[in-house]
């Protein structure tokens, strides 16, 4: 069936329909991974967003429910260029077409999006709206018009516990990969997942010897979220080692008094170069983001554009890619291993 989707500066591009149908309106961006795309469509962080694959073609694998990292899927719709319907793995479930349509997510396949992906590079993130019948002017204003507000309250969890080591580590879930409390638990902890609007107060009261800041969607100097930086600068304050990621990493940092700003297309995807400043290493990284942290001291830059990927505050430190990297590159995985030589050097045994 014929698809579209109109950008907010009205050009059109026509498809065809995969996945569920219908039409929605969001904020249009790109992901460069070629591989992770169930992760990514089940990543929290991408709530009121339409994610472009930059790689052509996209489900050759599979759905294999072992690789989520949420039991939800994040993204308003999903644009490819050739969607894999007879995926060839010995730990598939089901294709990618069947998958959107059970989770509700509407899917646009056939486009250019080598093209699409250059006018986002170019003008910057847009809104779109795709829809079944023929773009018009008012479509466009529809797009103009969308906004994201308070998409963390829309994605956080509820209470969980996970792992059994004997570290206590808090994790604030504001939209948090399922990659983060594996990996604290792979690194002998046990992880209590607390909602976005926990109290510093009731975090505190569960004794943590870390507490773990995790990834999540939208603005981070939404006001929605002036709360939650209010929490956390309690929560640094009392001395316990936190561990910002992504969202968590700018979070943070508001709470000790940078600010955010909008990257023109952001970064999004499995191999973002960044620098560490003290020892001039480079790593690849798996980012996921819309947002930067204006500073000038920071312990990690994106090699790319130089914009902040890490501040380190010395019990606290956070960084703005993922390094638990599902999927992506494990590069950076000894943060966890750093954030641990913190917890222990704050409650020794």
């Amino acid at each position: 069936m014929k698809a579209y989707i109109i950008l907010e500066n009205g050009v059109v591009f026509a498809g065809e329909s995969f996945g569920a149908s219908g039409e929605t309106v969001g904020e249009v961006v790109f992901a460069t991974g070629m591989t992770g795309y169930l992760e990514t469509l089940t990543d929290p962080s991408y709530c009121g967003q339409i994610v472009v694959q930059t790689f052509p073609l996209i489900g050759n694998y599979g759905v294999i429910p072992e690789d989520f990292e949420s039991p939800n899927t994040g993204a308003k719709a999903y644009i490819v260029k050739y969607p894999c319907h007879n995926p060839s793995n010995f730990r598939s479930e089901n294709n990618l077409d069947a998958f959107l349509k059970e989770r509700g997510v509407i899917g646009l396949c056939g486009i250019d999006t080598r093209a699409l992906t250059r006018i986002i590079r170019t003008s910057g993130v847009m809104n779109g709206k795709i829809t079944a019948a023929v773009p018009t002017t008012a479509d466009q204003a529809e797009a103009q018009a969308y906004t994201i507000h308070d998409p963390v309250a829309a994605v956080s969890a509820p209470a969980e516990l996970t792992g059994t080591g004997r570290r206590r580590v808090a994790l604030i879930d504001f939209g948090a990969k399922r990659g983060i409390a594996d990996a604290l638990a792979a690194n002998g902890c046990q992880v209590s997942s607390f909602p976005h609007n926990a109290s510093a107060a009731q975090i505190l009261a569960s004794k943590p010897q870390g507490i773990m800041l995790s990834n999540g969607p939208g603005d981070p100097a939404d006001s929605a979220n002036a709360a939650i930086v209010e929490t956390i600068r309690v929560l640094e304050k009392s001395g316990i080692p936190l561990f910002g990621i992504c969202l968590g990493h700018q979070l943070l940092a508001l709470a000790k008094g940078h600010t955010t700003r909008k990257l023109k297309f952001g970064h999004r995807g499995a191999n973002q170069p960044v620098k560490e400043t003290a020892t001039g290493k480079v790593y690849i990284t798996s980012q996921n983001h819309g947002y930067e942290v204006v500073a000038n001291n920071s312990s990690f830059i994106n090699v790319n554009d130089g914009t902040c990927e890490g501040l380190d505050y010395g019990n606290s430190f956070s960084v703005q890619f993922h390094p638990e990297a599902r999927g992506g590159p494990s590069d950076t995985a000894f943060l966890f291993n750093r954030f641990i030589q913190r917890i222990d050097a704050y409650a020794p045994r």
